[in-house]
């Protein structure tokens, strides 16, 4: 990407690494490109004073029109990117997309998704990338595609390559993919079923006691209830809801980009559902 950047744009780069010697940012230092590397720790842990420092420093000493961040593979991507959207460097920065890439092979893997840090960086992401694609098989790449598709909340893009070669347009893809109204991927003996999804601005905060009342009371609201799932901010947290087959979960997820909540019925009134929806914000 570094090699294929628009020739009018100046980026800035920080790498993150695990280890206390850091090599990746050696690796990258050339006479055009300013980097910065914080090593000896995951951004988890060192995201705060000295990541603030670190990008302050490099915006007001190079003034990019963009700064990568290329954390570790143990890195907490979400509290990066609240760092990064938090006062000062908020007032700063616009956060573009997230990229996350993944080996198909350990993405069909279901030990890795019980891993909270790898189900985090996929959760974030608004561009998902398959490297490697040269090493996984036939059935490999349709399993992960299939994955992939079924993601909530979807991704802007879902990327294939070898060798890391991403496409430099990635990095401007829509921070979220627009709301799917459209027909759910239904069975033949469920054609008349409906599904419609709504979203809303990352900055609103939804409260957590109307969720609740909500999802508790949707069977008898929306009757034939099938599927209804979400990702809403609550009290500056963000928490996946799922209904299905009768009950509800909760969770803590990464997504950062919008609120959003998806319906599966026979039969519902969108602007009623929209309005229990708004009822719900603070």
């Amino acid at each position: 990407m570094i090699a294929n950047r628009p020739q009018h744009e100046k980026w800035a780069v920080i790498v993150n690494e695990f280890g206390e010697v850091g090599i990746d940012g050696a690796a990258l230092l050339n006479d055009e490109l300013a980097v910065a590397e914080i090593a000896g720790g995951c951004l988890c842990c060192v995201a705060g004073p000295q990541m603030t420092a670190t990008v302050a420093t490099l915006l007001r000493r190079e003034k990019p029109d963009r700064l990568l961040i290329e954390a570790s593979g143990l890195a907490h991507a979400a509290g990066v990117i609240d760092e990064l959207r938090a006062k000062p460097l908020g007032e700063a920065l616009e956060v573009a997309a997230v990229l996350t890439l993944v080996d198909p092979r350990q993405f069909i893997q279901p030990d890795y998704h019980r891993q909270p840090l790898y189900r985090d960086q996929i959760s974030i992401a608004d561009v998902l990338v398959a490297n490697k694609i040269d090493t996984a098989d036939i059935p490999t790449m349709e399993a992960f595609r299939a994955q992939a598709a079924a993601l909530f909340p979807p991704k802007s893009l879902v990327g294939e390559v070898r060798d890391g070669q991403l496409d430099v347009a990635w990095l401007d893809a829509e921070l979220a993919a627009k709301p799917r109204y459209r027909p759910a991927v239904l069975p033949d003996n469920a054609s008349a079923w409906q599904s419609a999804g709504w979203t809303f601005d990352p900055e609103l905060n939804f409260d957590g006691e109307r969720l609740t009342r909500l999802f508790d009371g949707l069977p008898a609201k929306v009757p034939g209830l099938v599927r209804a799932k979400g990702v809403f901010r609550v009290l500056d947290s963000w928490v996946w809801l799922n209904w299905a087959a009768g009950q509800w979960g909760a969770a803590q997820v990464s997504w950062r980009r919008d609120s959003r909540f998806e319906l599966i019925a026979p039969e519902f009134d969108a602007a009623a559902v929209e309005a229990w929806l708004k009822e719900c914000l603070e």
